[in-house]
């Protein structure tokens, strides 16, 4: 039987799947039942995703659209770069306009409720204006440079995210031109909300606001005509390695210092700005101009209605001391087993971490009392990204002059993190650790620690921790993640042998229980799916459960919808990017999709493949992707202990598809709804109901049956919308792929 091709119609389009989580982050800001500061850190996480968006995402389009490149990964929908560029600007802007509209009309006016208010300049008393008139000389000024445009004076190459003001100026004294346009950047290392109150205090004044009403004082000579704020977005996923050279550090350091010179692809500036001063801008920088309320042009300059940069909101909850506005606080849960020798209980059984419900501290004291352990001979390890003090650098740094084998694999690619991970790799390269820095074509996003542990006359034993998330105690805080650790001697050989790949590139044939990519992971995972598919085809119970946060390869999706034709019942959290279309007609009526976004970031990835104590328990470091499957170095590994298996397929899995407070359910035209109860059905929040478990609370009415009998749980309830397109059927006759393309930016 020829496996059926399915049209474009039966993909979403990668970008803009990715724009409705994005909206999705939105909605969490918009939430009013949300703490007031945690919906204000929700607009700064939107501002921060939509800028490494446009840095990498629409950088790469760009390329695609006025440069000729080829995409890495053809779209699965078959969008031109052309047109996805038209839509996401279109769809950017009904976001951005949403989220000004938040912070203007909601979330502003409720901080000044709460006593925390941002004032003009304006409309401040004779005392405050010169105290704000002492701040300026005392701070602000020394550190501005005034920077004049003209044939003398070129412009200036704007940093990429910097916030400047843009001033037009006449001259009535003095040399210089009669007519002046010039700019001034806000430098990062000056606060950016002023207080009002030197000692501290909730009454702020923007800093932009400060500099603006002086700026006849760096421009002496001249009077203020025309002023406004901006900032620029740059291409910052220019390719770091064009080509293998000797040093790959040396090399990369080069690479990160052209991004401060890359193209430019979006000017944001405020709405009051002069458009002669807009236009100039945008002439400088060779910025696409169109019409910003056709959807069929392509306009990269955004207006904006309010405060530039709302991820300053960053820092204005650093400053403020109100607990009342924010989520509770929480201890994470340290499993009883973990609080003493570490190698002593991982001996006896395997240990699942669920973070950060439990406690990401045993994974540090792992290295740590490996580090001084006289019996442990030698640690490996991946980094991919860490925190600022890191104490696992720390460990593995102490274990090093101790003179343990210590090897560390750090991957210096790993996007805006690079800088950060050289200087790492040189402190430890000082102390004695063997730095290895993976591939030139391959990223190294496995999550791997091993120690090899002498333990009485010739026995050597291995001892390994494997995760889905980094090796950084500062986001196992904000993230959940799964981590496994394991004395099990057929998946530590397998760790082992995979450290011998990634310093040496000695490969092996067959592997007894890990997965990995480049070499199996893609194949394993069609593989699985396949099973699944046979299965139900044959009359038997058959499910797969999915985890991620991306879903975008177009065979695995493809495999997906083939098996919710042979009736296999699909489950899949994603919360991110997801190309697949759920429900549609004789395609994929099978399959259900959620998403879920609350306050920590859904990072984990499980995948479950059949049912009842034939169901196959997997946990990954990659995500459904191109990249994860063929670019990077994943592993996926089996949880295989009766009570870890028992704890994901009855406790964990069940809790996310019964959430119906965070969870939005895909469907069939691509729109996200939001899950709503029915009228006295008991309210469930995922996270929540985690937390309460690590607590030791039990959960009413606990539903273990959605994830080990094949249940697909309660119904969702939501809002039903009339999907009015026609609906095209798969094809049996498959068209050749087209053949592989010049690289570009796009991933």
């Amino acid at each position: 039987m020829s496996e059926p091709d399915f049209l474009p119609e039966h993909f979403i389009n990668r970008e803009l799947s990715w724009l409705d989580f994005n909206a999705r982050v939105l909605e969490e800001a918009q939430d009013e039942s949300n703490p007031l500061l945690e919906r204000a850190k929700f607009l700064a996480i939107f501002s921060s995703n939509l800028d490494e968006f446009f840095m990498v995402r629409v950088a790469g389009l760009r390329e695609q659209a006025f440069s000729a490149g080829a995409p890495q990964d053809p779209p699965t929908d078959g969008t031109s770069p052309i047109v996805q560029l038209q839509q996401i600007a279109y769809r950017t802007r009904q976001l951005v306009e949403r989220q000004y509209d938040c912070w203007n009309q909601s979330i502003a006016p409720a901080l000044a409720a709460e006593g925390i208010r941002l004032h003009k300049e304006a409309d401040l008393e004779s005392g405050q204006v010169k105290q704000l008139d002492k701040f300026f000389r005392q701070r602000v000024f020394p550190v501005l440079t005034p920077m004049a445009i003209d044939p003398a004076h070129p412009s200036p190459r704007f940093h990429n995210r910097g916030l400047y003001l843009a001033a037009t100026l006449n001259r009535y004294r003095g040399i210089g031109p009669e007519k002046l346009f010039a700019v001034v950047q806000l430098p990062q290392v000056l606060p950016r909300y002023v207080p009002l109150d030197p000692n501290g205090g909730s009454d702020f004044v923007l800093l932009e606001d400060i500099v603006a009403n002086r700026l006849t004082d760096l421009f002496g000579g001249y009077d203020l005509n025309k002023c406004g704020a901006f900032r620029m977005t740059r291409d910052m996923d220019i390719d770091l390695l064009d080509e293998e050279g000797d040093d790959m550090l040396r090399a990369i350091e080069t690479r990160l210092r052209a991004r401060q010179r890359s193209e430019a692809v979006r000017l944001e500036a405020s709405a009051a700005m002069d458009a002669s001063l807009v236009n100039m801008l945008a002439a400088e920088e060779e910025i696409k101009r169109g019409r910003s309320d056709d959807p069929q042009d392509y306009d990269e300059v955004y207006s904006i209605d309010g405060p530039l940069d709302m991820t300053s909101l960053f820092e204005l909850g650093g400053l403020l001391d109100r607990p009342d506005l924010r989520d509770p606080t929480f201890t994470p849960r340290m499993p009883p087993q973990l609080g003493g020798d570490m190698f002593a209980a991982i001996s006896k059984e395997d240990v699942l971490l669920h973070h950060p419900f439990e406690s990401f501290q045993p994974v540090v004291r792992f290295i740590q009392q490996a580090a001084v352990d006289p019996n442990v001979l030698a640690i490996k390890q991946t980094l991919y990204r860490t925190s600022g003090d890191s104490p696992i650098i720390s460990a593995l740094i102490e274990a090093a002059e101790a003179g343990k084998h210590v090897t560390a694999v750090v991957e210096l690619k790993a996007r805006f993190d690079e800088a950060a991970n050289i200087s790492w790799a040189r402190r430890m390269e000082r102390a004695g650790v063997h730095v290895v820095f993976g591939f030139m074509d391959l990223k190294t996003h496995s999550k791997l620690a091993l120690v090899v542990r002498h333990e009485g006359g010739k026995r050597v034993r291995q001892y390994a921790h494997l995760g889905t998330g980094n090796y950084n105690p500062t986001t196992a805080r904000l993230y959940t993640d799964i981590g496994l650790f394991t004395a099990d001697k057929a998946l530590t050989e397998d760790v082992a042998a995979l450290f011998n790949f990634l310093t040496g590139y000695s490969q092996r044939n067959e592997w007894q229980k890990l997965v990995s990519a480049p070499q199996d992971l893609h194949r394993r995972t069609l593989e699985l799916i396949e099973n699944q598919t046979q299965r139900a085809a044959a009359g038997k119970k058959a499910r797969i459960f999915g985890k991620f946060n991306s879903l975008v390869d177009r065979e695995t999706i493809n495999a997906l919808y083939r098996a919710s034709q042979a009736g296999v019942q699909v489950d899949l959290v994603i919360r991110g990017i997801c190309c697949l279309r759920p429900g549609e007609p004789g395609v994929s009526d099978n399959i259900r999709v959620r998403s879920i976004v609350d306050r920590f970031l859904e990072h984990s990835r499980i995948m479950v493949f059949g049912v009842g104590d034939q169901a196959e328990v997997y946990c990954s470091s990659a995500d459904w992707m191109p990249r994860n499957f063929n670019r990077r170095v994943e592993v996926m590994f089996p949880v295989e202990a009766p009570p870890l298996r028992q704890r994901i397929l009855e406790e964990i899995i069940p809790i996310y598809l019964r959430d119906n407070q965070r969870a939005r359910v895909l469907q069939p035209e691509g729109t996200f709804v939001r899950v709503t109860p029915d009228e006295g059905e008991p309210l469930h929040r995922s996270q929540q109901e985690l937390l309460a478990l690590a607590s030791g609370t039990p959960l009413p009415n606990p539903s273990s049956s959605l994830a080990v009998a094949g249940s697909n749980g309660p119904p969702a309830r939501r809002e039903k919308k009339p999907d009015t397109r026609k609906r095209p059927t798969a094809k049996s006759s498959a068209p050749k792929r087209p053949g592989p393309k010049r690289r570009s930016k796009s991933e």
